[in-house]
């Protein structure tokens, strides 16, 4: 397998290579005439094996293979089933390793004569492969004529070094001087016998002008001296200079640079320029050295005391959810600590950088109370630093891994526990290439190991309700809910709310009990978050008088207009226009803002708050919160980006400006990711209780309603995961969604039932078989995208489902999507 959208393919064992098949090490194979870095994930058809390409050399020991075997099962399975190209998953989750270093040698082999090829051919003698064109070399290896040697390359860095005085060259090592003669010629005159009597007593001297000098004479005169033969030019060893000196004993450095500067700081005067002549007169080099490890996340003080007991579930499957943060990883502690120290490995997932961050600061100091390592992998770290990371893992020095989805495939030894962080958020699933859904590739690499998986969060997922588990008591909230749907009979709204408003008057997009409150951080100098429900100034721009909107010309979606820029924008493709000056339908020059955005909502707390800092953070904009990390009061206004930071250390307040945003989805987990989000602004800070205002049309709503009531985090998972077994839905049924796509809708939509038609003609009934119907966002990009969702008891019957679309050829792209999220 490649890392390209493609199937594994299969490869002839490489010549000479004995033994079983190296699943998970990694190969070098031709590939469109160059060589590519490829992964065993299997075994092929040796029926076929006289048709192969023949891989050409191993790159892994056997016995220590780039990925784990049950893991390459594991992740091979899963995209069978989800019938995604093993290449694309493993793309996505392998980021270390497509960039193998080693020199590569060739030559012919003995007695062939390669002149038919080209000019310029590889010899009986051993040559390095760059000197050849690959595809002229992948002809000559294809006829069987051409001998390769590969040794892996350390990573090395280029560094200035001094060399030693015997390598140094004469030229610079030498000088040249003068010296009188053991006897002075008798046809001196008085002064050049002078001169050179001075010579024999304080010579030798480096110059004749220096000569003359010091003896009182003329150059005319030391100059006729010399030629008498009185005198005589000789080479003596110099005194090294001191730039040298000082690299040899403080070096090596990394460029001239470095070295000019660390003399000149040490009182030995030099600039780059006479460094790098040194260098050329011989007395250093620039050399190839192996580069020292890269540096890597520090450990973080140990926060857990992994010396309590271990109060959590047995099994297979296990679950934790409540409390906050910190309080879940010091349950957790025991468990993960007593694995390490058993030798064993555990595996962390992470959705996203905040979590991730969180995960460290609360873990990764257990293990070096275990004996053992905590590292990260991420696409975060540098390709260094994500090479030196697996190495320490593969070699067995780090058993705690904690990362993203890369750190699926991580080589860990033994692994007993993988854990799911968050497990129902919306970032665990990849929202291009494959597709997958994180915690569905960590279920079948658990299995593949045999090892537990657990998943622990705010609240649980309603596919992990079942589970068996641990729930703690959730942190303190202090919420308040604003009602539009219900304005109020009296001119007083709520306990925060003043008399001079008047009857039905509530504010909008900041309510008047939302303003009050923000009033009273301005005054005390607090602290406070708004989360809006989108980016930009408002949703769209609506004509007053017909109601006309504009929408984008590649997509069938409503422009977001953009005050700072002065643009109406897709949010969909980046497509971008102007505010036109009239409306195209009616040719009114109004128009009217819907749908506040941050832009908007900042706008309306600056002039609520003259004078108080207001930030925004969102895709468009993120400003820098320094200030308010320090301490320093103020308000930040942005979408759910806020949640990768910290949270402000003095915060009062957190406004949910329009919850009903995250309901109005057409996904039936909308209502569960609502419940998630509000428990998450709850227990966001780590320390403090800040208020929760939210200001919704449906205040009634049961994920709301359980956090008013105080109630606990399993009771709303719970009510929905009836609700879902009820209904059919997951967990009660596995899901896949197929994308039908085309540029024109007909096309696209014959495409679509022809795949509906063939799947009930294999027998799926009206309930496995929901669709085709055309996308809420009826075009998109220029293309047209028809759904069909697929509803299945189980894995096995979905694949039986799925395997409908390999029957055939389609009219249309189309693109299945296992566990799909957020929305249909």
């Amino acid at each position: 397998m490649v890392n390209l959208p493609v199937p594994a393919y299969d490869f002839g064992v490489p010549h000479g290579f004995v033994g079983a098949v190296p699943l998970g090490c990694r190969v070098l194979v031709p590939w469109r005439g160059e060589l590519a870095v490829g992964l065993v994930v299997g075994e092929g058809d040796p029926r076929s094996g006289h048709r192969l390409r023949e891989a050409i050399h191993v790159l892994d020991d056997p016995a220590c293979p780039w990925v784990p075997p049950a893991t390459v099962q594991g992740i091979t399975n899963w995209a069978h089933d989800a019938r995604i190209p093993a290449g694309l998953i493993w793309g996505d989750l392998l980021g270390v390793g497509w960039d193998a270093a080693y020199t590569h040698m060739v030559r012919a082999v003995e007695g062939a004569d390669l002149q038919a090829f080209a000019r310029k051919v590889p010899t009986g003698r051993w040559t390095d492969a760059g000197a050849f064109a690959p595809v002229l070399l992948d002809a000559i290896r294809e006829q069987g004529l051409l001998e390769e040697r590969f040794t892996v390359q350390p990573r090395t860095k280029t560094v200035v070094e001094a060399r030693s005085l015997e390598d140094v060259p004469p030229a610079a090592r030498l000088n040249a001087v003068i010296q009188a003669v053991p006897e002075h010629p008798a046809r001196l005159t008085p002064k050049q016998a002078q001169a050179v009597a001075w010579l024999a007593e304080h010579g030798p001297c480096d110059t004749l002008s220096g000569w003359a000098r010091a003896a009182g004479v003329s150059n005319a005169v030391v100059t006729a001296a010399l030629n008498a033969g009185g005198a005589e030019y000789v080479r003596v060893e110099s005194t090294p200079p001191a730039a040298w000196t000082w690299l040899q004993g403080n070096g090596p450095t990394d460029t001239y640079a470095a070295w000019a500067n660390g003399a000149s700081l040490d009182g030995v005067p030099l600039s780059s320029t006479q460094a790098g002549t040194l260098a050329l007169r011989g007395w250093a080099d620039t050399v190839d050295v192996p580069a020292p490890p890269p540096a890597l996340p520090e450990p973080c003080p140990l926060a857990v005391n992994p010396d309590l007991p271990d109060r959590l579930p047995e099994g297979e499957r296990w679950r934790l959810h409540g409390g906050r943060a910190a309080t879940r990883f010091g349950v957790l502690a025991p468990r993960i600590g007593r694995l390490l120290t058993q030798g064993r490995g555990v595996l962390l997932l992470a959705p996203d950088a905040a979590t991730l961050r969180r995960a460290w600061d609360g873990l990764s100091g257990l293990a070096a109370a275990c004996g053992t390592r905590a590292v990260q992998v991420s696409g975060t770290l540098s390709p260094a630093q994500r090479e030196h990371t697996w190495e320490l893992v593969r070699t067995d020095e780090a058993r705690l891994v904690i990362g993203s989805g890369h750190a699926l495939a991580a080589p860990l030894h033994d692994p007993a526990l993988i854990v799911v962080l968050e497990e129902a958020s919306d970032a665990h699933k990849l929202l291009s290439g494959s597709r997958a859904f994180l915690p569905d590739v960590a279920a079948r690499i658990a299995a593949a190991h045999d090892a537990a998986l657990a998943s622990v969060g705010t609240a649980p997922a309603a596919e992990t309700v079942p589970w068996p588990g641990a729930v703690l008591p959730p942190p303190r909230t202090r919420l308040h809910v604003v009602d539009y749907a219900n304005p109020p009979e009296q001119p007083q709204l709520g306990p925060l709310s003043g008399v001079q408003h008047k009857q039905g008057d509530m504010g909008y997009p900041i309510s008047h009990d939302l303003a009050r409150v923000l009033r009273q951080v301005q005054e005390r100098g607090r602290q406070a978050v708004l989360l809006a429900p989108r980016r930009g100034y408002s949703a769209l721009l609506r004509c007053p008088t017909c109601e006309h909107t504009p929408h984008c010309r590649n997509c069938d979606v409503p422009l977001r207009f953009h005050q700072e820029t002065r643009q109406l924008t897709c949010h969909q493709c980046g497509y971008h226009e102007g505010i036109p000056d009239r409306c195209d339908n009616c040719g009114d020059r109004m128009w009217r803002a819907r749908g506040p955005g941050t832009e908007w909502i900042a706008q309306e707390v600056g002039k609520l708050l003259p004078g108080f800092p207001v930030y925004r953070l969102d895709k468009d904009r993120q400003d820098d919160l320094s200030p308010l990390s320090a301490g320093e009061p103020g308000v930040v206004v942005g979408t759910q980006l806020l949640l990768s930071h910290e949270p402000p250390p003095n915060l009062a307040l957190i406004g949910v400006t329009l919850a009903d945003t995250w309901l109005n989805v057409s996904d039936f987990r909308a209502s569960e990711r609502y419940h998630r989000l509000l428990r998450q602004l709850a227990e966001w800070h780590p320390t403090r209780a800040p208020m929760l205002l939210v200001q919704t049309f449906q205040a009634d709503h049961p994920a709301l309603k359980v956090m008013v009531e105080h109630q606990g985090v399993l009771a709303y998972p719970a009510a929905e995961e009836r609700a879902r077994q009820a209904l059919g839905y997951p967990p009660h049924a596995r899901l896949a969604q197929i994308e039908v796509t085309a540029r024109e809708a007909k096309k696209a939509q014959a495409a679509a039932q022809e795949l509906a038609d063939a799947l009930h003609g294999a027998g799926a009934t009206a309930q496995e078989v929901l669709g085709p119907a055309p996308s809420p966002v009826a075009r998109l990009r220029g293309v047209y995208p028809y759904h069909l969702f697929l509803r299945a008891r189980h894995d096995a019957r979905l694949g039986e489902l799925l395997r409908v679309l390999d029957t055939r050829t389609w009219k249309a792209r189309v693109r299945v999507d296992v566990n799909p999220r957020g929305g249909l």
